[in-house]
């Protein structure tokens, strides 16, 4: 079973973090991040910047990408999405 690959473009990780107020997690995600972020491979430098990708991911319509891990997810966050 292959797990879905979620890229997101790093301007709307910047935006999505400057929606919150974390200009300064912004300023230096602009620097530390890829153009293009998979939510897989980059999860580590996500969660530096105080990023929950379930809530990234649903921001941006992209929830449904969790496939069958989203019902699972702690504190019932997969009904979020």
């Amino acid at each position: 079973m292959q797990e879905a690959t979620v890229n997101i473009d790093k301007n709307q990780i910047l935006e999505f973090l400057r929606g919150q107020d974390k200009q300064r997690e912004a300023d230096q995600a602009a620097q530390e991040l890829p153009d293009q972020v998979d939510t897989d491979r980059d999860a580590g430098l996500l969660s530096k910047f105080g990023i929950d990708i379930p809530a990234l991911l649903a921001k941006f319509g992209l929830g449904d990408k969790l496939g069958g891990i989203a019902d699972k997810l702690p504190g019932g966050l997969g009904k979020l999405l």
